[in-house]
């Protein structure tokens, strides 16, 4: 039977764990050929092997998505390997919570290096394949606070937003062009790292994951689900937009609730 990515070819930046795992184990399971990146090595090792393991297709290619010429290479070595490439998912990120009169201007411009000019990097090394092939799709890991205001996340919402808008104006300039730029939000996530903090405060993941409309916190396959529809070619329409995968979180008003804090 016909998986619905056979015969793709997608980059996955910061696949070597959570949600850009998923995001390669799924897109592996749906035929795709997954190349696989993250700055550590034997992260890649590791999901390249899950991904050959349970049948599917994957190569490695760890290196510094923050540096424009080896995410150039990256994309020049896919090219020249398997001919075409059809999804570039540019799901790489990180933050630093601190408030802002404490967050340096170094740890600034590591957070936007991360989080929105590796973004900018993929899409310009990649434009050309695209353009010249007249398909291609551009994914990209966002965030609520790309949308909202989150206290301590100054440099991480910024670059968020300016994430989001980017993927608008490349799907604007090039739509035409049978390319597509999307971006996934996703909600408060079940992650090591959520939980380990959530642990700390009274109630700990079971409250707060209780707060969220549907239930419970999201999974990094919730969002591996989202990633890999977007990348069929049924969802060629689908095209400028941000996703929330986020359980309704998007869909609250924050106002004062008496008793229960935002």
């Amino acid at each position: 039977m016909k998986k619905r990515l056979d015969g793709k070819i997608a980059i996955i930046t910061g696949s070597g764990r959570g949600i850009g795992r998923a995001c390669a184990l799924r897109y592996g399971r749906e035929g795709a050929t997954v190349v696989v990146n993250d700055i550590r090595s034997e992260n890649v090792i590791r999901v390249v092997g899950e991904i050959t393991s349970a049948g599917g297709k994957a190569f490695a290619h760890p290196c510094d998505v923050t540096d424009p010429a080896q995410v150039q290479s990256m994309v020049d070595r896919t090219v020249e390997e398997f001919g075409r490439l059809d999804v570039l998912y540019a799901n790489a990120g990180g933050s630093m919570p601190k408030a802002t009169h404490l967050t340096s201007v170094e740890e600034y411009r590591q957070v936007v290096a991360l989080n929105m000019d590796a973004v900018f990097y993929g899409i310009h090394a990649a434009l050309p394949v695209f353009m010249r092939q007249k398909s291609g799709l551009f994914l990209t890991t966002a965030s609520g606070a790309g949308q909202n205001g989150v206290a301590d996340l100054a440099a991480y919402g910024a670059a968020k937003a300016g994430v989001i808008n980017l993927m608008r104006v490349i799907a604007i300039e090039y739509g035409g062009m049978g390319i597509r730029a999307n971006s996934i939000s996703p909600g408060p996530m079940g992650t090591e790292l959520m939980h380990s903090w959530l642990d700390t405060m009274e109630g700990g993941a079971q409250a707060f994951g209780a707060q969220v409309p549907s239930g419970r916190l999201g999974t990094p396959e919730d969002i591996a689900v989202a990633a890999a529809f977007l990348a069929t070619d049924e969802a060629f329409f689908i095209n400028g937009v941000c996703l929330p995968v986020d359980g309704a979180v998007s869909a609250l008003l924050a106002s004062p609730r008496p008793g229960k804090p935002l």
